[in-house]
C-alpha cells in the first residue's frame, strides 16, 4: 500500500511540472536558412497553390510566428544580424564594406556554440561575402573559431559551383538543392556516431534566382510538371496606376530593372512564378530528407530545427522585383520553431503573432543551448514564447534599415511597428516619407504622410525613429 501511494505521489508531481521537460543532454541545432523566400510561400501560411508538405508538417508539430521579420532585407546584412544578433548599424557589414569584423565572429552564435562544447557546422551558402570573396577580417581564424565543419558554396560566387546544376566526378548533374542536403544528410551520419552536441547551419540557395541566366528560377528536373496547370495570382499593388504614384527615384530603380527580366509580361509572371515555387518545393523535399535522416539515425527526438530565410522579395509588388526596400514583401519571412522535446500538444501547431526578428535568432539559438555567459545582443530570446510565457513584455516596434551604397538602390530607415510603418529615404533631396496605418492599410497603398489628420503620429513615429537610431549607436537593448 505504501508502494501504491508513493507511486501515486511521483506521477502526481510529474503532471505538475512544465510541459517543456528539458534533459541535461543539450540539443542538437539545426538552423535552415532559405534564400529570399517570402513569408507567404509555404502551404502553412495560407498559400493554397504551393506544394510545401514537409514545411506544413513541420509547422504542425511547432510553432511557427506570422509576424517574423528582417531588420535589413538583403542577403549579406541579414546574414550577418542572424550570425550576430546585431543590426546592421552595429555589425557594420553588408556588399562593399570592410569585412566583418573579427571581433563579432568571435561572438557569433556558432563561436559561442562551440566554446561551449557543440560541434559546429555550415552547409551551403555562407553570405558574408562581396564579389563572391569571403568577408570576415583574419578569415582563417575567424572561421575556425565559428566553425569545425565550413563547407560554403554559391550558385554564382567563387566559392561554389556556376549555376543550379552541379557535375559530379562521372559527368552526372544533380540540382544544387539536392547536392546541399545530400551533404547536410552525410554531415548528420558522421555525427550519429558521437554524443557531442552540434549545430549545423544548413544555408539554401533556393529559390534566390539566377540573375545572369535567362530562365532565372531553376529547378530540380523532377519538379518539372508541378503547378503546370495551375494559374499564379497577380499580386497585390502591381497594376501600372500605383507604380506610377511612386516617386521617380523608385520607378527607375534596379527593382524596377528586374522585374523587366522577370515579370513584365503575363506569360513571364506566370513562368516564373512556377519556377520559383517548384524552387521552394526543392527546398521542403529537402527539409523531409533531413528529418527522415534524423530519424533513421536516432537523432531526431533532441534536435531542434529552426526554418526561416534571409529576406523575403517582391514579385511584381509595387511594380518591382527584389528585395531591399522596407516595405511588408521584402522585410517578412517564414520563421517555424520545431523542439522535439516538447510534450504539451497546446505547443504543437501553434501560430503565435509577436514581432519577431532575424536578430532573436541568435540568443534564442544560444538560449536552447544553455550557454550562460551571452555577449550584449540587440536580439532577444524568444524561447520563452513557444511555451506562451508572457510575463515578461515584448517589443511593440522595431528599427528597419537598408543601408547599402548602390547608385539604383536607394537608402532607406524607418520603424514597424504593431500598426504603423514610417520610412525615409534620408539621401533624397528633399528627404522623402511613407507613412502607413498598417491596421487599416495592411498593403501600404496610401502613403498619409501628408495628411494633417494625421501629423500628431507622424511627428511621433519620426522621433522614435529617431531615438531608436541613438540607442543602436549607444548599444542601448530593446525589448
Amino acid at each position: 500500500m505504501k508502494l501504491f501511494t508513493a507511486t501515486a505521489i511521483l506521477f502526481s508531481l510529474i503532471e505538475l511540472l512544465p510541459a517543456e521537460v528539458e534533459t541535461s543532454k543539450p540539443p542538437n541545432l539545426i538552423i535552415i536558412i532559405s534564400d529570399n523566400q517570402p513569408a507567404w510561400a509555404m502551404g502553412c501560411a495560407g498559400n493554397k497553390i504551393i506544394s510545401t508538405p514537409h514545411l506544413d508538417r513541420l509547422a504542425a508539430e511547432s510553432v511557427r510566428f506570422q509576424n517574423a521579420f528582417v531588420t535589413t532585407p538583403i542577403c549579406s546584412a541579414s546574414r550577418a544580424s542572424i550570425l550576430t544578433g546585431m543590426y546592421r548599424r552595429r555589425h557594420g557589414f553588408t556588399f562593399n564594406t570592410d569585412p566583418l569584423q573579427a571581433n563579432l565572429a568571435a561572438i557569433s552564435y556558432p563561436a559561442l556554440l562551440r566554446e561551449n562544447g557543440y560541434r559546429t557546422a555550415l552547409i551551403g551558402k555562407f553570405g558574408i561575402e562581396s564579389n563572391g570573396e569571403i568577408m570576415v577580417e583574419d578569415e582563417d581564424q575567424s572561421l575556425k573559431l565559428m566553425f569545425d565543419d565550413f563547407d560554403n558554396f554559391e550558385h554564382w560566387g567563387k566559392s561554389g559551383p556556376k549555376g543550379y546544376f552541379v557535375t559530379d566526378s562521372n559527368g552526372g548533374k544533380k540540382h544544387l538543392t539536392d547536392v546541399t542536403a545530400d551533404k547536410a544528410n552525410a554531415f548528420l551520419k558522421q555525427r550519429s556516431k558521437s554524443d557531442q552536441p552540434f549545430c549545423l547551419t544548413l544555408c539554401f540557395n533556393a529559390p534566390h534566382a539566377q540573375d545572369d541566366d535567362p530562365r532565372q528560377y531553376i529547378w530540380p528536373v523532377r519538379f518539372d510538371e508541378y503547378y503546370s496547370e495551375s494559374t499564379i495570382p497577380t499580386p497585390r499593388n502591381s497594376d501600372h496606376n500605383f507604380f506610377k504614384r511612386q516617386p521617380n527615384f523608385l520607378q527607375n530603380s534596379l527593382g524596377r530593372e528586374r522585374w523587366r527580366w522577370r515579370f513584365n509580361t503575363p506569360k513571364k509572371f506566370q513562368r516564373m512564378m512556377k519556377g520559383m515555387y517548384r524552387m521552394v518545393s526543392g527546398v521542403d523535399d529537402a527539409v523531409g530528407r533531413l528529418r527522415d535522416q534524423l530519424q533513421k539515425l536516432d537523432l531526431s527526438e533532441n534536435t531542434i530545427i529552426i526554418y526561416s530565410s534571409d529576406n523575403g522579395m517582391f514579385f511584381g509588388e509595387r511594380g518591382l522585383s527584389d528585395c531591399w526596400l522596407l516595405y511588408e514583401e521584402s522585410i517578412r519571412v517564414p520563421l517555424i520553431i520545431f523542439d522535439p522535446r516538447t510534450k504539451a500538444k497546446s505547443q504543437r501547431g501553434k501560430v503565435r503573432q509577436e514581432m519577431v526578428l532575424n536578430l532573436d535568432l541568435a540568443p534564442t539559438i544560444l538560449e536552447f543551448a544553455g550557454v550562460k555567459n551571452k555577449p550584449p545582443m540587440d536580439g532577444r530570446s524568444f524561447k520563452g514564447l513557444l511555451s506562451g510565457n508572457t510575463k515578461n513584455a515584448w517589443r511593440e516596434d522595431f528599427l528597419c534599415e537598408h543601408l547599402f551604397e548602390h547608385k539604383k538602390i536607394p537608402k532607406s530607415e524607418g520603424v514597424r511597428s504593431k500598426d504603423w510603418k514610417y520610412i525615409r529615404y534620408f539621401e533624397q533631396d528633399p528627404i522623402y516619407e511613407e507613412f502607413y496605418d498598417l491596421k487599416n492599410d495592411p498593403h501600404e497603398r496610401d502613403n498619409l504622410s501628408k495628411d494633417a489628420n494625421y501629423l500628431e503620429k507622424l511627428n511621433s513615429m519620426r522621433q522614435r525613429c529617431d531615438k531608436l537610431l541613438m540607442d543602436i549607436r549607444k548599444g542601448v537593448k530593446h525589448r
